[in-house]
C-alpha cells in the first residue's frame, strides 16, 4: 500500500508556485475556482491510488479546519 509523501518533492517549488499563480492571473474568482478544482481531478486521476487520495484529502480537510483562513 503507497502512503502520501509527505517530504519536500517539487524541483524549484518557488517556481512552481509562481507557474500555478501565474495559471490563474487573469480568473475572476469563479474561474480561479474552477480552475483549481479541475487542477485536482487531473493530479488525482495520475495519482490514482485510491488510498493515498483518501490520506491527501484527510489531511487537507485537518489543515483547513485546523487553519481557516483568516
Amino acid at each position: 500500500m503507497s502512503h502520501l509523501n509527505r517530504s519536500p518533492n517539487i524541483p524549484d517549488p518557488d517556481g512552481f508556485y509562481e507557474a500555478l499563480i501565474q495559471a490563474q492571473r487573469d480568473l475572476n474568482d469563479a474561474q480561479a475556482d474552477a480552475f483549481l478544482a479541475k487542477l485536482v481531478l487531473i493530479l488525482a486521476n495520475h495519482v490514482g491510488d485510491r488510498a493515498v487520495l483518501a490520506e491527501a484529502l484527510e489531511l487537507a480537510r485537518s489543515n483547513t479546519l485546523a487553519n481557516p483562513p483568516q
